[in-house]
């Protein structure tokens, strides 16, 4: 915990100082119990932003081939990461996700599945809301506008210093289960709530960060 706290200050509140984040909403995460927190993804960025707005330590998937590197497999496992196969037929990494949540912990999906462009959430896996409705926990969307500009956008190798905005959405709460299968009907119609749910608190970061 001293070694992720001592990071997550260093470089995620360095980040948040350097691209003056602002951050609303952040008291609607939730203090206690595992949840889904489900941001946009435009930027490798996001990722110790994320880890800035949570006063929780998250955890986070990762490629496998990032943890058989030494060192850096070692640095990311202590910073939360466990691995997971690119091809989506992972079995443990998914019983690890739902092990998690269940003992309550925070585990950071980006529901885009990869990094996009632009102001629309594009089509949304499945994967965040079939975590949360096997787990029995809440999704909570968030839209972090600005991150897209950092080294994407405007054609340099060194990043820009623009303002970066992060709008944290009411939690999304899932159905009780009643029966020991989650059924396809329930992971679309939970993953078509957060694809609106995300939009919105999207658009909100980006109007925000406008306004400056």
């Amino acid at each position: 915990m001293l070694f992720y706290n001592t990071v997550r200050l260093i470089v995620a509140g360095g980040m948040s100082a350097v691209y003056r984040a602002r951050m609303r909403g952040r008291d609607r995460l939730p203090a206690q119990g595992g949840y889904v927190l489900a941001p946009s993804h435009r930027s490798m960025m996001d990722i110790p932003l994320a880890a800035w707005l949570s006063r929780r330590p998250l955890r986070y998937m990762g490629k496998a081939s990032l943890f058989r590197i030494p060192v850096v497999g070692s640095f990311f496992r202590r910073l939360g990461g466990f691995e997971v196969a690119r091809d989506g037929t992972d079995r443990k990494a998914l019983r690890d996700s739902i092990a998690m949540l269940q003992a309550g912990e925070v585990l950071l999906v980006y529901p885009e599945g990869t990094r996009q462009l632009g102001p629309k959430i594009q089509p949304l896996q499945p994967g965040a809301a079939y975590l949360a409705l096997r787990s029995g926990v809440p999704i909570v969307p968030v839209g972090v506008a600005g991150t897209e500009e950092i080294l994407r956008r405007h054609g340099r190798r060194l990043p820009r210093f623009g303002r970066v905005v992060m709008v944290v959405g009411e939690p999304i709460a899932v159905p009780p289960r009643t029966g020991g299968v989650v059924s396809r009907e329930q992971v679309d119609a939970l993953t078509a709530r957060l694809q609106d749910a995300l939009q919105s608190v999207f658009d909100e970061a980006n109007e925000r960060r406008g306004g400056g």
